[in-house]
């Protein structure tokens, strides 16, 4: 039988890289959420002690649960459920992301990513993020909604070479993608209190009414005939100025509308669409560059808990 607090949100949250500011977060925000959010971690008890150790935390009390499924939560303590395998580093982090992403098709729990070295993955197989990795364990399309307190924004594409956008980017592409984002438009906009969309232009100001492409005036016409509103399209040069409060912003590539988000918004929380649950990570990196030395930021990671 699972004891879970009435009332609370349910996640199953998948450590990541331990060589990293992500227990530290998790460490840091446990006061706060632990009358909040029913969850467990999902990672290597070996190396879980080990980091604690390292940071000198002993405020927090450790309890490893036996089953992910059928499992008992203990209050004021920080619910592990442990995934060693010390073959290599890609065999421990593939497991546990295939284990958590399969709990959370069988309960309906949200899962929480934290952030991973994408070289673990690289090395081992051909890999872009967790977004498309888990579309493609799932055989479902996906795409990424990042929401942040100001604003939000969904590329169409997202990690694709600058010098093979060209031939990703038309008419066809975005008409696919949109087929794909329709079914989901009530859920989005409602879920997250977003009151206006809008599509920012391929083009430097928009293709300058054709004369430097028509690319942009068969986007624009495309908007036309979809069946929900986009407004658009709109010169990204200008179009995070203003008029921005929950709006959501179609871009075309990952720079051009990730670049003024993290830049506009504090926190913010990447959140994958398409799959039977939702996938949520805290729109940080591993930050190895201050690991272990206590100035993490966690609101990202609270936004992701939370929302």
């Amino acid at each position: 039988m699972i004891k879970l607090k009435k009332d609370l949100i349910n996640k199953v949250v998948f450590l990541g890289e331990i060589n990293s500011i992500n227990l530290e977060i998790i460490c840091n925000s446990f006061e706060q959420l632990k009358n909040k959010v029913n969850y467990y971690i999902v990672g290597s008890k070996y190396k879980i002690e080990k980091y604690l150790k390292r940071i000198n935390n002993n405020n927090i009390q450790i309890n490893y649960i036996k089953d992910p499924i059928n499992f008992n939560l203990k209050k004021n303590f920080l619910n592990i459920f442990d995934v060693s395998y010390s073959k290599s580093d890609f065999d421990e982090l593939n497991i546990q992301i295939r284990l958590c992403n399969h709990i959370c098709n069988l309960t309906g729990y949200d899962l929480v990513t934290m952030p991973i070295d994408k070289s673990v993955f690289k090395k081992k197989i051909n890999f872009i993020g967790i977004t498309e990795y888990l579309g493609k364990l799932n055989k479902v399309g996906t795409f990424m909604l990042m929401k942040g307190e100001n604003f939000s924004i969904i590329p169409i594409t997202t990690h694709v070479s600058i010098d093979k956008l060209g031939e990703k980017i038309n008419t066809y592409s975005i008409n696919k993608f949109f087929k794909k984002f329709i079914p989901f438009y009530n859920h989005i906009i409602n879920r997250y209190s977003l009151e206006k969309l809008k599509f920012i232009c391929v083009n430097p100001h928009c293709g300058e009414e054709g004369f430097l492409s028509n690319r942009d005036l068969n986007i624009k016409n495309l908007l036309a005939d979809l069946p929900i509103k986009i407004n658009g399209p709109y010169p990204s040069d200008s179009a995070f100025m203003k008029d921005t409060k929950n709006c959501l912003f179609f871009s075309t590539y990952h720079d051009q509308a990730l670049i003024p988000f993290k830049l506009l918004n504090k926190f913010s929380c990447n959140i994958t669409i398409g799959l039977k649950y939702r996938r949520l990570s805290p729109a940080h990196g591993p930050a190895t560059d201050i690991l272990f030395q206590n100035r993490s930021n966690n609101l990202s990671y609270i936004e992701c808990m939370t929302i």
